[in-house]
Order: structure tokens, then sequence, then C-alpha cells
């Protein structure tokens, strides 16, 4: 015998939803507002010819940024011998893009995207320089530098799920091949006391890097080889995305060889103009 009564679909009927009183305190992540874009900006000279020094390197890193976009090779040009006005003129041209690093140690550097990317203006005591690459090779080389040694701690109360987390960046660490590796946080369960225990067993290394866009992406290097800790932030600074990556530097960093054939044909498009 086949029955005519049927049960109701799930999802129907009273008690199903919400009361219309019960979304009035609901709040929503502000989206992006703004990004940093490139703008061209000519700069003023009175006297083209006292500034032929600093126009004659910027020609040759606008044709350096052209090779490299192909070979993939940083090139460096040496701004010592400048004098002020000549030194003003660069930093005219180049401003400042996305990219930030400190690199702590001996000798303290202090790096800085141009707004053409892949071309970096490299200064500390006794070094001011353009490198034209997708990264500074000095910030790849001391970037696992311990600045704050790594410890072994043995795991404390509330450290729940950092060990295999541990065991798994050490491993890729040791066997790195080249091959990125991420461990999303963000998607993990874990605790406060699993962070601080991490942290004490993978200490600090040299760089720190700031890359803006969208909000903000923080970049620091630890003292375990190409381990990163990488966290994104929104325009509003609220952390979204917190992970850690090994690698020899994160993609957030790098400037491709397109950018790098984009940033020779602006720059000779201002250097055009500026002459």
């Amino acid at each position: 015998m086949v029955s005519n009564f049927h049960l109701p679909p799930a999802g129907f009927g009273p008690g199903s939803q919400p009361d219309p009183a019960d979304g009035e305190d609901l709040t929503y992540m502000d989206m992006p507002t703004g990004m940093n874009t490139y703008s061209p900006r000519i700069p003023e000279i009175e006297d083209p010819a006292a500034l032929a020094p600093a126009l004659a390197i910027l020609d040759r890193v606008a044709d350096a940024a052209e090779r490299v976009s192909r070979t993939g090779r940083p090139e460096s040009f040496d701004l010592a011998g400048l004098d002020a006005a000549n030194l003003h003129l660069v930093a005219e041209v180049l401003r400042e893009g996305e990219v930030s690093m400190k690199i702590r140690g001996l000798p303290a550097l202090r790096v800085q995207e141009g707004v053409f990317a892949g071309i970096w203006r490299v200064r500390g005591a006794g070094e001011d320089r353009i490198e034209v690459g997708p990264v500074p090779a000095i910030a790849v080389h001391r970037a696992f530098e311990p600045l704050r040694p790594r410890r072994d701690p043995e795991p404390g109360q509330g450290v729940v799920n950092a060990p295999p987390i541990w065991s798994e960046l050490a491993d890729k660490s040791a066997g790195f091949d080249g091959t990125l590796h991420v461990v999303n946080l963000t998607l993990l369960p874990h605790t406060e006391s699993d962070l601080a225990w991490l942290d004490a067993k993978m200490g600090e290394g040299s760089a720190d890097i700031l890359s803006r866009g969208y909000g903000n992406c923080r970049i620091r290097a630890t003292a375990l080889a190409h381990v990163w800790r990488v966290q994104f932030y929104n325009s509003q600074d609220q952390l979204i995305l917190d992970t850690f990556e090994v690698t020899d530097m994160p993609e957030v960093v790098l400037a491709a060889p397109e950018d790098l054939s984009d940033s020779a044909k602006r720059l000779r498009d201002v250097l055009g103009a500026v002459r």
C-alpha cells in the first residue's frame, strides 16, 4: 500500500529560518578601498648637463631591466660616485614602490623597490646601489642568518598541534629542492601557545619584508633555512591569511619577467620626458 503522507523537506516550516531581528547585529568585513598603482611623475630639472651622471646610470638601468627580463640574472649599478643633486634625481625618478625590506645584521641594509617593479635601491653603511632583478640577491643570501637563534623548548601546556607542524617544516627545509611548500595556519587549528613554541623552535632570520598592495603582506625570515612566515592583512589591517612558506623567496616579493620588461619601457618614457 502506498502512503499519501510525505515528510516535509528539511529547512522549511516554523523555527527553520532566523528571526528578522537576528540579522540586525551582523557585521561584515570591509572590502579593500585602495591599491598602490603606478602613476608617472616627471621630475623638473633646470640643468640637465649637471645631472648627466644620474641620467646616464638610469639609462643603463632601463637597458638592464630589458636584459634581466630575458635572462633572470640580476645586474647592479653603484651610486657611490654621485653627488647630492644626482642622488636626489635618482630618488625622484625611482620613488618608492610596493616592496621594502630591512636586512639586519652586519652590515644592516635597507632595500626599497622603485615604482618600476624589479628596480631596487639598496643602501647601508658604505653602500648605495641600484640592483635590477626579481629580488636583490643579498636578500636571499642573508635571509636566514640567525638574528635570534633557534631554541628547543619542551612543549608546555597549550602546545597541541605545533609539533607536527614543526616536523613538516623541518623535513621540507632539510630536503628543500626548490619546490614551494605552504603550511596554511589559517586553516589549521592551533593555539597561541602553539605559535609561541614554533617561534622559539624556528628563531628569527635577518630579513623583514613588507609588500603593499591591497592591504599589506608582512614577511619574516626564520632562522630555519628556506622557511618564511607570510601574513596577509586587508586594508583594515586585519589578518586574513597566515602561512609558513618553504621557498627561496615568497612569490609575492618577486618581480616577474613581464614586470621588468614593462619597467624598462616606463623608465625610458620618464627619462625621455625629463630631457
